[in-house]
């Protein structure tokens, strides 16, 4: 009985292990690139699944008059956070805290989590601090800031040839 020769459909190449420098690399820039996670993701055995990050998505735009600053913290109470403002810088941190109970007939669970944040960033225009307005709604923090009348008039349209 004659054997049949089987064709390969895919090839199937060895990956290549990094070297120390390499791996040492893809940790620097897995940590700049969620710097303020709970638990560093370049120990992949530790991650667990329930540990969120802390570090709110942020924009930061200029809309008419105003210097507008978004930023996402859902699971957070306006209670928890603090903003602080510079005529160039805007500072937001936070604190969240969770706690999950459940108390059966059987059994008894208590679990907690807590993480901070705190971010910075320089406004894209010099603002009127005085003239500044938080709102707080569906875990989306919104800081609306009237720009100086001298930095109305250093804008300026730019003709394109």
């Amino acid at each position: 009985m004659a054997k049949k020769k089987s064709k390969e459909l895919i090839r199937v190449e060895p990956t290549k292990a990094l070297s120390p420098f390499e791996e040492m690399e893809r940790w620097f820039e897995d940590f700049f690139r969620r710097p303020f996670s709970l638990m560093p993701s370049w120990f992949p055995r530790l991650r667990l699944p329930e540990i969120e990050e802390v570090s709110p998505s942020v924009d930061v735009f200029e809309e008419g008059d105003e210097v507008v600053v978004k930023a996402e913290l859902p699971g957070m109470r306006k209670e928890d956070l603090d903003v602080k403002l510079t005529e160039d810088t805007i500072t937001i941190s936070g604190e969240k805290k969770k706690e999950e109970k459940v108390e059966k007939k059987d059994y008894y669970r208590l679990e907690r989590s807590y993480g901070s944040f705190t971010r910075s960033f320089r406004l894209p225009a010099e603002v009127q601090t005085e003239k500044a307005a938080a709102k707080f709604k569906d875990g989306v923090l919104e800081i609306r800031i009237l720009k100086t009348e001298e930095a109305k008039k250093k804008e300026r349209k730019i003709m394109i040839e």
